[in-house]
């Protein structure tokens, strides 16, 4: 039997299978101390413990996003709060390529508010 957070990516379809399990490992690799757990039913990214970002797919387009947990804190022109109160919300289109430079900007701010 496979754990919640493998079944989370697995049980997607594609393009958005592929986008999400590459943002997952690419997520784990881009900080020695990221983790992952599975928090509120979803697959959350921890920084030393404490809730930093999560993967999710958007109801209303089918595409996948990063959550930002402190997101508010950051001004980006990409992300979206919508009627979010503490997190905003990066989409990513599954049929482009990944904007890494992009999310790297918003991962590098994220993490600066936990040091």
């Amino acid at each position: 039997m496979q754990n919640p957070l493998d079944e989370y990516y697995l049980n997607k379809e594609e393009p958005a299978k592929s986008c999400l399990q590459f943002l997952r490992e690419y997520i784990l690799n881009y900080n020695s101390e990221l983790s992952e757990a599975w928090k509120y039913r979803m697959p959350m990214f921890l920084y030393k413990g404490k809730m930093f970002c999560y993967l999710w797919i958007e109801k209303k387009s089918g595409k996948p996003y990063l959550g930002i947990v402190e997101g508010r804190k950051i001004d980006h022109p990409l992300l979206v709060q919508a009627k979010r109160s503490r997190m905003k919300i990066l989409l990513i289109d599954p049929e482009l390529d990944i904007p890494l430079e992009t999310i790297n900007t918003i991962l590098d701010k994220a993490l600066s508010f936990y040091k």
